[in-house]
């Protein structure tokens, strides 16, 4: 944990640079998936997801919150001015619009060198089929400014500056399996879905099935196992997760279904995270929110960094086993609709409801960076007004603007 109430420490608590992924469908104007193989081969910033028709934009490395979107903004309407020239539209929701068969859900194909791709990608459609595939998400990279580290390194005690930022690292990783389904909560933005969802060819019709995030609840992005890791060090955890993969319960590192990863720099594989240690923690419990231009409200990942900062200075219990199961539940349980009968557990045994464990740790968070003298009451606010006014909910907002018709009303936000 870093040592806040040191001045220099302090003065940079609040550095740190983010990197932003979206997932996006690709759909023509009628609401169905479109056809074309993927429209830029060439471009980093812009590659196939899972299937051919759904990209990902992903940003480069900003020292901001606000440079980070709006890159992510610039790019995502040059993605939008350019497929829209062969009758294209970016699909501006975590959950999929009219499917009405797995042929629209074609597997990307990659050749060559890099057909494994496709191969994989092809055993991800038998293990969890195609239609979970089709979820869309934002994924977001934050790394501590380098600055803040080495003031904390020199208060730390420790020798080597590589250990001393995986124990950081690991510690904030903990930290967030432990309260990190405050993300779901406050970012639920995915509440309906498509009746061809739950009944393969029955279009047109919304189903509302009691999640404020269909994509983060139980029916969403999860591994048919409970994920346990060892968080005391970076060869525990990578060998945690080459643990999965001898029982047979993973293929590969990539298919970690968890809303939190720690990842080296460079190519995202174990052996660097071993080799390197960790360079950033990226957080993947986040809907695409559509009422934001490229799917993240600025104010939502200011919040992002203050709740990553506050989870860094505070010391980790230690997750055990029974705790990590326990953690997986809440954050499923935070993805439902209704905050006063969703129950959280915020410590062994102690149970309270959605609305109660939010506005609690909002005020934890709120009284914390209150005495160390920022100014983010704004910030907090926003989110507390999420859960004392639920209209400001983003699930709640969808749901009455698009209940009776998912699809139908976002293709009128779509096409204008």
């Amino acid at each position: 944990m870093f040592n806040f109430e040191n001045e220099n420490v302090r003065k940079h608590l609040l550095d740190g640079e983010f990197g932003i992924e979206k997932e996006a469908l690709r759909i023509i104007k009628d609401g169905t998936f479109a056809k074309t193989i993927h429209p830029f081969p060439d471009d980093k910033n812009i590659v196939r997801d899972f299937c051919e028709n759904q990209l990902e934009i992903n940003t480069g490395v900003s020292s901001s919150a606000k440079d980070a979107i709006d890159e992510l903004e610039s790019i995502e309407k040059r993605v939008r001015d350019t497929i829209k020239e062969n009758g294209e539209y970016l699909w501006n929701y975590s959950n999929p619009p009219y499917i009405r068969n797995e042929d629209d859900i074609p597997v990307a194909q990659f050749k060559g060198v890099l057909s494994d791709k496709t191969v994989y990608r092809n055993y991800l459609s038998k293990m969890y089929g195609k239609y979970k595939m089709t979820f869309s998400g934002i994924h977001v990279n934050y790394s501590f400014a380098e600055s803040l580290l080495l003031e904390d390194f020199k208060l730390s005690g420790e020798d080597d500056f590589r250990e001393y930022k995986d124990k950081i690292y690991l510690n904030l990783a903990s930290n967030y399996v432990n309260n990190g389904w405050l993300i779901t909560a406050l970012l639920a933005s995915s509440p309906l879905l498509d009746s061809s969802f739950l009944t393969k060819g029955v279009l047109d019709g919304t189903d509302f099935i009691g999640m404020a995030s269909v994509r983060c609840s139980e029916l969403g992005y999860w591994n048919h196992f409970v994920p346990v890791f060892d968080y005391d060090s970076i060869k525990g955890y990578s060998d945690s997760i080459r643990g999965f993969i001898k029982e047979g319960l993973i293929s590969s590192q990539t298919e970690v279904y968890y809303p939190v990863r720690l990842k080296p720099r460079g190519e995202n594989n174990l052996e660097n995270l071993d080799r390197m240690g960790v360079n950033h923690i990226e957080l993947r419990n986040i809907d695409v929110n559509p009422f934001a231009f490229a799917g993240v409200d600025l104010r939502d990942l200011e919040f992002i960094k203050l709740l990553l900062v506050y989870d860094a200075c505070v010391k980790s219990e230690g997750m055990t086993k029974d705790r990590q199961i326990k953690a997986c539940i809440n954050f499923k349980n935070a993805a439902h609709y209704d905050p006063d009968v969703t129950k959280i557990m915020i410590s062994d045994g102690y149970v309270v409801s959605l609305r109660t464990a939010v506005l609690r740790v909002l005020d934890e968070m709120d009284d914390f960076f209150k005495d160390l003298g920022f100014e983010v009451y704004d910030i907090i606010k926003y989110q507390v007004d999420k859960f004392a006014n639920d209209d400001s909910r983003y699930a709640v907002r969808v749901k009455k603007e698009y209940g009776d018709g998912f699809v139908r009303n976002g293709l009128l936000k779509t096409l204008s």
